[in-house]
């Protein structure tokens, strides 16, 4: 599940860039969804991070944010599509990939309850 809330939150930060693009922080109903956007992309981060390593989290967050932005960018901002600047979006897209495949399995933290007992 952390790798689920990770992506979210990493595709919600792609959303959000386009919305600080388009809307800025404008007091526009566009204006408020980028706010509210960007602030779920957080939520969902902390949620991944409680499962996953910090490094590992932040960087394919950051990835995923970066790739996507780039990507769309190119597709609805007109920005340059270059070979030299596509083949840098895939390695970053390969770094993301090899971060996920050697990060360590989801470590369960445990909670403790009101009562005082200890869950996982």
């Amino acid at each position: 599940m952390p790798w689920v809330y990770l992506v979210a939150a990493g595709i919600c930060e792609v959303v959000w860039a386009a919305g600080l693009k388009r809307f800025g922080f404008t007091p526009t109903w566009g204006g408020a969804l980028t706010v509210v956007v960007m602030l779920l992309s957080f939520v969902l981060l902390e949620r991944a991070m409680r499962e996953l390593p910090l490094g590992t989290a932040y960087v394919v967050w950051t990835g995923i944010g970066a790739v996507g932005s780039a990507v769309l960018g190119m597709a609805m901002f007109g920005e340059p599509r270059g070979a030299l600047r596509i083949a840098c979006i895939g390695l970053i897209v390969a770094g993301i990939l090899g971060l996920r495949w050697s990060a360590p399995e989801p470590r369960q933290e445990s909670v403790v309850t009101r009562d005082g007992s200890t869950e996982k």
